[in-house]
């Protein structure tokens, strides 16, 4: 028979394979919405950025921080759903998962990016080379987490039951309900 710990550990390990997986995926959706740089090659190894081109250093860091928080959010409240295992198993295997899914994220988008975008050896003085966009900072890679542990903190902060809900409440809420709508209102006691 399986214990309650078991399968909590297990749900914890299906959130975070879950988790890295739906990652890798925005890796690769990442990697295609990202554009290039274009350079203007100049003499042999060195390039000079096009008008605006420079600008798409910063949009691909953009849009890697915006997949990642979305990935952060939806994660959390997926895993959020597993009613019966909500807790610190749960939000373990909710943050190891976006941990390493946000660093799958960035190695498959880099990787599919230079593949999208390979680098041409020694390009002749006035052709027009794409660079593969990158990810710019490490610190992108704290969003996901970040932000998965934020909406499970307000998820967990509004859950009305002491035990986040883990335990069978139906019928505390059905008579709490019946007790709401048949009882009048009472005014309080003066001292």
């Amino acid at each position: 028979m399986i214990s309650l710990r078991q399968t909590r550990l297990r749900t914890a390990l299906l959130i975070a394979a879950t988790t890295v997986g739906v990652s890798g995926l925005f890796g690769v959706l990442w990697a295609f919405l990202a554009p290039a740089e274009h350079l203007l090659v100049v003499s042999e190894g060195r390039g000079v950025a096009l008008t605006g081109e420079s600008v798409h250093q910063f949009d691909s860091v953009a849009m890697f921080f915006w997949l990642a928080l979305i990935v952060g959010v939806l994660s959390a409240v997926a895993a959020w759903l597993a009613r019966l295992s909500r807790g610190p198993y749960a939000l373990g295997g909710l943050i190891l998962g976006s941990a390493l899914g946000t660093a799958l994220m960035a190695g498959v988008g880099v990787g599919v990016a230079k593949l999208r975008f390979p680098a041409v050896d020694n390009p002749p003085v006035g052709d027009i080379v794409a660079l593969a966009p990158g990810i710019g900072t490490l610190l992108v890679l704290i969003v996901q987490p970040f932000a998965a542990c934020i909406v499970t903190l307000v998820l967990a902060a509004l859950s009305p039951y002491d035990d986040l809900g883990v335990g069978d409440h139906s019928d505390e809420l059905e008579s709490q309900t019946e007790d709401a709508g048949q009882s009048e209102p009472t005014a309080p006691a003066l001292p």
